[in-house]
């Protein structure tokens, strides 16, 4: 894996100098998400996306920064919670009075290589050269982040030398209770190591003692498992895997996961991972069929509501969330932010665009996207950034701010002689140290929203938790409803509480139902009331609830997405609205129009000796033909109908046999001249215009007899194929007679290969204009064309092997034509000099 590691240049005085001090940045930093300005200033990283693309490097110059993918709104919502707490406290009389806390924003993209990123941005902020970083006190007192456990870890250590504490709103990996490792972090989430414990007393409540474990490739999950394991050491519940999800994602190492799941006899799996990791090995999950899973949660993905809708097979988790609190005026503020009041911040176009999938008028971020005015009304179905109705992350973030606050409070509350420092000193507040804040911050104390929030010698907040259940309601949505609560000041085995008798366990129909689109699959060696409810297949739908089975749609029918209905199939043909049928169309109109131009310029210079050499009528006749064989393709496009299909078929076989008949009588008549210049040699009177015209005639004659039984004895017919592509009905041409369909081609090939093996003969006959080689290519291309048609019309599907057909039609009448007429015209247009008897004869004066 490469990586990229970012580092910061700060210039400290070593010794006395005359010349003032400077600051200089080694490189571009990223502008803040948000910012304002302050007396104070706190720094906030959010991961605002949640991937992140690294560029390539050959290791010869500087890689270009990472771009950040994937806009996530929940986590704007966070960064917005964070501006509303600093709204709140600058207009507040009694929190701060005379000061004014600014910020600066950034995002993560929720990896630790731009976390590193923004955490340097915001210690360095706009203009490196005129903060006072270089002189005296860090401008920047504080942090409110990150998210994830392994960027927390990245930030604390960056800021730790800087003794700049920081304040995590989500990261709940164990690892940061440990003050030696991370002096300056504090957090206001619950540490794993509680929500172990938590997970430990709810497995040993409802008697789980055989349970699987799957993780996050992250410290966050290794710290997670090595707490479970620590917390059932020396109990009944015992371990029957522990499987890792890669970090990258790899099908092949999930399927080894699942076929774990699947042999195993453990039917409780406890989750520790991120939304994001999740979904993709639940997306493989539901394919693989694979049920009777009761799921554990982790807080970071208890209370996902995409996953809730994504996957209704997850009804029934049970998991313990981070509290819930209230953040007054949340909504409204919320809805504030538009394009209209921010119009250029690329954040809230990005919002716009997840939103409502347009791009508003005052962006060039999104160009892709249809445009919008920016006035659209935020609704409720915006779940993601709109759900404020129990906030839990957000409201973390909120209690953050307010914990910086009440301590920058006390701190300007100090009074000299009774101060926490040196002597009894208090801080200087015209120059305040990030280490001095930090002294508050272990030591402060406040209510909000009926919550006591401090925070313990390790930097954790009072662990708890509420327990949440998924519950699946009869309209298919899924629910996320408090069945009780862990609470960790609570006396040692009292701290959880359960109301038993509002849990919805999996299949239990006491409280749930399968819904239309399902039907119910017993468990076997369990109860009957103990069932999983099981999506309906393609092609079959349920339409009540509590389905045993699932009813197949009739064969021109299909099931809808729900499972609920049958709808009618998609029809499939080569129209002339398919960009492939407008394609092919086109090409057949040039075709027959060049062709038909070709023969108005053989009409005009009739007379020439060109024209004249080799019979112009029957150059005339082969015109006319491979007009008609441009034409004909275009009877192949459309809605196939009885008609039509009898009639591409029999034109087809036709022009084409007419075509190669004249060809053919051409390439006799070029034969027979050469050789009746032999004495006593009088072949070509065999060979006039009347028995060339009886060969051409006789020749197509024989195909039309063919074309007359096929048609009488078992004509082409219109086709409804329900069984290639289930979801659709491919409407297509049935040839009827596969005998005669052969028959028809087979006669083509036959008149084809005569036509090559006289031409080849007569190749090396004397003249500058010698037809017969040219003949000979022709024939070589239609046989080629005709021959690679055979495999692909046989494999291609659906309206493809009609195209197959046209191409193979257009192809080898263009080689005709090119090959034919290209050099006649060239020397008729082009170099009429030698458009002379002399020079076709090979008799030209040198």
């Amino acid at each position: 894996m490469m990586t990229y590691l970012f580092l910061p240049v700060f210039f400290l005085p070593l010794t006395a100098v005359s010349a003032p001090s400077t600051c200089s940045a080694q490189g571009d930093f990223d502008q803040p998400a948000f910012m304002a300005d302050g007396d104070i200033t706190i720094g906030g990283i959010f991961p605002l996306h949640y991937r992140v693309e690294l560029p390539t490097s050959d290791y010869t110059k500087k890689p270009s920064a990472p771009q950040c993918q994937g806009f996530d709104s929940r986590a704007l919502r966070w960064a917005l919670a964070m501006r509303l707490a600093v709204d709140e406290i600058n207009n507040s009389a009694d929190l701060l009075p005379n000061h004014t806390l600014g910020y600066r924003i950034f995002d993560s993209c929720a990896t630790p290589v731009t976390a590193q990123r923004a955490v340097l941005a915001v210690l360095n902020g706009q203009d490196v050269a005129e903060t006072s970083m270089c002189l005296g006190g860090v401008p920047l007192l504080a942090v409110v982040g990150e998210s994830g456990s392994s960027q927390s870890i990245v930030v604390s250590r960056t800021l730790e030398s800087f003794r700049i504490p920081m304040i995590s709103y989500f990261s709940t990996c164990s690892c940061f209770s440990d003050r030696k490792q991370f002096p300056t972090f504090f957090r206001v989430v619950p540490s794993d190591d509680y929500q172990v414990k938590a997970i430990a007393q709810l497995l040993k409540r409802f008697g789980w003692t055989w349970v699987g474990v799957v993780t996050e490739d992250h410290d966050y999950g290794r710290f997670a498992l090595q707490g479970l394991k620590r917390e059932i050491e020396n109990t009944d519940i015992c371990l029957a895997y522990h499987e890792m999800i890669p970090k990258d994602f790899r099908r092949e190492r999930v399927l080894e996961i699942l076929n774990v799941m699947r042999s195993s006899t453990a039917r409780v799996v406890v989750v520790f991972s991120g939304e994001g990791e999740f979904d993709p090995f639940l997306r493989e999950f539901m394919n693989q069929n694979i049920t009777g899973i009761q799921w554990i949660a982790s807080e970071a993905w208890v209370t996902a509501s995409i996953l809730a809708e994504t996957y209704p097979f997850l009804a029934g988790t049970i998991g313990f969330a981070v509290r819930q609190g209230y953040v007054p005026g949340l909504k409204e503020y919320l809805t504030t932010v538009n394009p209209q009041r921010y119009p250029l911040n690329p954040l809230v176009q990005e919002l716009w665009g997840a939103l409502y999938g347009c791009s508003p008028l005052s962006s060039n971020t999104s160009a892709q996207l249809p445009l919008c005015t920016g006035q659209e009304t935020l609704s409720k179905q915006h779940t993601a950034y709109m759900n404020t109705s129990s906030p839990r992350v957000t409201y973390n973030v909120y209690k953050a701010v307010y914990a910086i606050a009440h301590s920058l409070h006390n701190l300007f509350q100090c009074v000299p002689g009774y101060g926490p420092f040196n002597e009894s000193s208090c801080a200087d507040t015209n120059d305040i140290h990030p280490w001095q804040l930090q002294h508050y911050l272990q030591e402060v104390s406040f209510s909000i929203s009926g919550e006591q929030v401090n925070f313990d010698a390790r930097g954790d907040s009072v662990p708890s938790y509420d327990l949440i259940n998924w519950q699946r309601q009869p309209n298919g949505d899924t629910d996320f409803v408090k069945v009780g609560l862990y609470d960790g000041a609570r006396d040692a085995g009292k701290e959880l509480l359960i109301q038993d008798q509002a849990v919805v366990w999996p299949g239990n129909q006491s409280k749930a139902s399968c819904a239309p689109g399902f039907r119910k699959a017993a468990r076997n060696g369990e109860p009957l009331c103990c069932f999983d409810c099981i999506p309906c297949d393609n092609g079959k739908i349920s339409n009540q609830t509590d389905s045993i089975d699932c009813m197949a749609c009739p064969e021109e029918f299909w099931s809808n997405a729900n499972g609920t209905a049958c709808i009618p199939k998609v029809i499939e043909f080569l129209s002339y609205r398919d960009t492939m049928g407008v394609v092919l169309m086109v090409i057949a109109i040039v075709g027959s129009c060049l062709t038909a131009a070709v023969l108005a310029t053989f009409v005009y210079h009739r007379e020439t000796p060109i024209v004249r050499i080799n019979n112009s009528e029957l150059s005339f006749f082969i015109l006319l033909s491979l007009t008609l064989c441009f034409l004909c393709a275009l009877i192949f496009i459309g809605e196939p109908t009885s008609w039509s299909c009898m009639v591409r078929h029999t034109a087809f076989s036709i022009t084409f046999s007419l075509c190669i008949s004249c060809i053919l009588g051409k390439t006799l008549v070029v034969l027979a001249a050469f050789t009746a210049t032999r004495p006593g040699n009088n072949i070509m009177r065999w060979l006039g215009p009347t028995q060339q015209r009886i060969i051409i005639f006789s020749c197509t004659l024989v195909q039309m007899i063919i074309c007359a039984a096929w048609l009488i004895a078992s004509p082409p017919f219109p086709y409804r194929n329900t069984q290639y592509q289930r979801s659709k009905i491919i409407l297509d041409c049935k040839v009827g007679s596969e005998l005669a369909f052969w028959c028809v081609l087979g006669y083509i090939g036959l008149l084809a290969c005569l036509c090559f093996i006289l031409a080849f003969l007569a190749r090396k006959l004397p003249g500058n204009f010698n037809e017969a080689k040219y003949i000979t290519f022709s024939m070589l291309i239609f046989c080629a064309v005709w021959l690679a048609f055979v495999p692909a019309y046989v494999s291609s599907p659906g309206k493809f092997t009609t195209a197959v057909e046209i191409f193979a039609i257009l192809a080898s009448s263009f080689g005709l034509l090119l090959c034919l007429f290209a050099p006649k015209c060239y020397i008729i247009l082009l170099r009429p000099e030698k458009n002379t008897k002399q020079h076709l004869m090979g008799k030209a004066t040198k």
